[in-house]
């Protein structure tokens, strides 16, 4: 699974620290914290019709990020909507975008991993692009990575942070097994998220998904679990192993990029009848309502 290039973004405007400027003449310094160690914080939102959905969430997130990291200066929600308006008005997009927003420590006034090296403030970048659902709709083949999940006690999944070696690394296994992204264990061999998003199943009519302990808070995730409950859908949250994931009688991801897709094979076994399940198409339209009916207006 490739993303295809959209005409529509090749002279996108950024917005970084501020600075509207075209794709192609974006700078960030060498000495941003980015640059110099991955020292920075992201989130991915989506634009739905003008509103942005569940934006006050991933803000909130993002903040906790950067506290978790002791960034000692962070934008306040006002001014970081304030440059995601600027950035949409100045490419005139409404709908059917993804934005990716990246705070950095910011600039060091030398190179060097030390905090106390940043003396300008945090770098805020708004990338915004025309982007669909990047998933297939029909259904994804997965591939468990040889790589594992750190825990809290490594480096901290509740930390969104742009430091992405680990995901990139198991990517590049499913590339090369042909399938279209990884799945991925925790230290104790239970299912942690895939390389990129979070991870459900589907058993006996229960929809199921692993612990945030080796796996980011995700916030479609929230969404979905909130959705079961409103809905009458059981659900649980418990550790996951492998062998559940094969017998499932569904399966499927769960992220902002790709909102819900499904799961039919994993490591060469068919999941449930090998297409889109009952509960797993159910909770997608459930999703899209919600889409299509709230979200902050930008």
């Amino acid at each position: 699974m490739l993303q295809p290039f959209d005409e529509r973004n090749r002279d996108l405007i950024v917005n970084v620290n501020g600075k509207l400027v075209h794709r192609d003449e974006a700078g960030v310094s060498p000495f941003d914290s980015a640059v110099q160690g991955g020292d920075a914080v992201w989130e991915g939102l989506r634009l739905y019709d003008g509103r942005i959905f569940k934006l006050e969430e991933h803000l909130a997130r993002l903040r906790a990020s950067a506290l978790a990291l002791a960034f000692t200066e962070i934008p306040t929600d006002d001014d970081i909507i304030r440059e995601i308006r600027r950035t949409l008005v100045a490419n005139e997009m409404r709908n059917g975008v993804h934005i990716r927003l990246t705070l950095t420590r910011g600039v060091k006034y030398t190179s060097g991993m030390d905090p106390r090296l940043n003396r300008s403030g945090p770098t805020l970048i708004v990338l915004a692009e025309h982007k669909p659902p990047v998933y297939d709709r029909s259904g994804l083949r997965l591939v468990t990575s040889s790589l594992r999940r750190f825990d809290p006690d490594t480096l901290d999944p509740k930390i969104h942070h742009a430091n992405l070696l680990q995901s990139i690394l198991a990517k590049i296994e499913a590339n090369a097994a042909g399938a279209d992204d990884a799945l991925m264990l925790d230290r104790h061999g239970f299912i942690a998220e895939t390389n990129a998003t979070n991870f459900f199943v589907v058993t006996g009519g229960v929809v199921m998904t692993p612990h945030t302990v080796s796996c980011p808070e995700g916030i479609t995730r929230a969404t979905v679990l909130e959705l079961c409950a409103e809905e009458g859908i059981p659900s649980r949250v418990k550790d996951l192993s492998l062998e559940e994931a094969y017998r499932a009688d569904e399966s499927f991801c769960t992220g902002t990029m790709g909102e819900l897709a499904a799961v039919v094979e994993i490591d060469g076994r068919r999941i449930g009848e090998g297409r889109v399940g009952r509960i797993t198409a159910r909770l997608s339209r459930l999703y899209g309502n919600l889409t299509a009916s709230s979200g902050t207006p930008i």
